[in-house]
């Protein structure tokens, strides 16, 4: 039973966690509870199937001790808060650092029906998990070196590219030089929540498997 019955949302989870060889589905479940109990059920059993048949809901590879998520579940922003609680489990019992991709469809809005100017409410928020604030961190700088040499490979060899790569690298060391001086390492690294998104350039496509 979903939580809302006329959500405003349809909120789209996806990503995949490494977690430690050692963590059980029962770990698995309780750490996810806050998105199966949003869901209404009783269970991650329960509330596994997303909202749409091609996408392949929250499945646990035992074998290859991956947590993989492509889950959509009728909601609102209060959604916001069942993430925080699982990013914070998910933490425990994470093997490296991962990103999770949330986003929030505006489910009244019909692109066919709407006039051109209009914009959808949709948001995008990127999260992430990881044992340590270094293991999150390395997967920022990760994906904002991806990001980066990607845009500018449009205009410059990527050969050329290194000096972008090694200042950017010097802005997270910098971070994380700070984090441990502020003795804050218990705590998640600024913009660990992630965040922005909003409607620019377009509605972002659905994942399809």
């Amino acid at each position: 039973m979903p939580h809302y019955n006329n959500a405003p949302f349809e909120i789209h989870v996806h990503g995949e966690v490494p977690v430690r060889a050692d963590v059980t589905y029962a770990q698995l479940q309780e750490a996810l509870k806050p998105l199966w109990t949003y869901a209404g059920a009783k269970s991650l059993a329960d509330a596994a199937e997303s909202a749409y048949e091609e996408e392949p809901g929250i499945e646990f590879d035992a074998p290859e001790h991956l947590l993989r998520m492509c889950w959509t579940v009728p909601g609102d922003q209060d959604f916001r808060q069942s993430l925080d609680e699982m990013c914070m489990s998910l933490n425990e019992l994470a093997q490296q650092g991962a990103a999770i991709e949330v986003t929030f469809y505006d489910a009244e809005f019909d692109e066919d029906e709407e006039p051109p100017e209009a914009e959808a409410r949709d948001d995008f928020v990127m999260l992430f998990v990881g044992p340590t604030p270094a293991a999150i961190m390395q997967v920022q700088r990760d994906l904002l070196v991806e990001d980066v040499v990607a845009l500018m490979e449009r205009h410059f060899d990527g050969a050329e590219l290194g000096g972008v790569v090694a200042e950017i690298d010097k802005l997270f060391n910098q971070r994380f030089d700070a984090l441990v001086s502020s003795l804050e390492l218990g705590k998640p690294p600024r913009g660990s929540g992630g965040g922005g998104g909003g409607n620019h350039g377009g509605r972002r496509p659905r994942h399809l498997h």
